[in-house]
């Protein structure tokens, strides 16, 4: 739920899975990028993912991960854009757009 997602941003959790996301194992890209999804529902979360480089590790994801890397880091770009008004130009100046299409 939202207080847990924000809980878990105010507590540092954001720029851990975006570490996991970028050097973890192959699992731990996965599943750090389907967490940074779940996150971005939350215009403040998205903010925060976007700050700590959440962007550039999703992108590189969906364009070169395995497939389910790609689908969980196209969902978490897809939630900046859609849902987050706050990363939706960071997301699109990026390049994130091209990625999903």
């Amino acid at each position: 739920d939202d207080d847990n997602s924000v809980a878990i941003v105010a507590a540092g959790g954001v720029e851990l899975f975006v570490a996991m996301a970028r050097d973890g194992t192959e699992a731990q890209k996965e599943n750090a990028a389907g967490t940074l999804a779940n996150l971005a529902i939350n215009d403040e979360n998205s903010v925060a993912i976007a700050a700590a480089g959440g962007i550039e590790v999703l992108i590189s994801l969906a364009r070169d991960g395995n497939e389910g890397q790609k689908e969980n880091a196209a969902c978490a770009l897809s939630n900046m854009i859609e849902v987050a008004s706050g990363t939706h130009e960071g997301v699109v100046e990026a390049g994130g757009v091209a990625v999903l299409s």
